[in-house]
């Protein structure tokens, strides 16, 4: 007799609401052509966000459907500041892909 599993999705960290898990989008050339050719769209997320997290931020901030939800995490460049070795903050950059119909503008 085979036991049926459940699964139970469960969320760790603290609790983030949909302004706090979209930092920003990320304009440069790549993101551009990435949502005039493929509908993506580049953000910076909270370090701490999910995909499931990401994508209801976007599908409730922007009002469009996601298709799917690419993450990953960059590391901080090393820096010189005035005259001493320094290291910028790591953070999490998500790539986001809509339905065809749905389109972000950012102006």
């Amino acid at each position: 007799m085979a036991t049926k599993a459940t699964v139970n999705t469960v969320a760790y960290g603290p609790e983030l609401e949909p302004h706090q898990i979209i930092l920003r989008p990320l304009v440069t050339e790549k993101g551009t052509h990435q949502s005039t050719r493929h509908n993506a769209y580049t953000f910076e997320v909270h370090p701490l966000a999910d995909k499931f997290q990401i994508r209801d931020a976007v599908q409730h901030l922007f009002k469009v459907r996601v298709l799917s939800v690419r993450t990953m995490n960059c590391l901080g460049k090393h820096k010189r500041f005035k005259g001493e070795q320094g290291k910028l903050s790591n953070w999490k950059k998500a790539i986001v892909k809509l339905d065809k119909d749905d389109k972000i503008d950012f102006i």
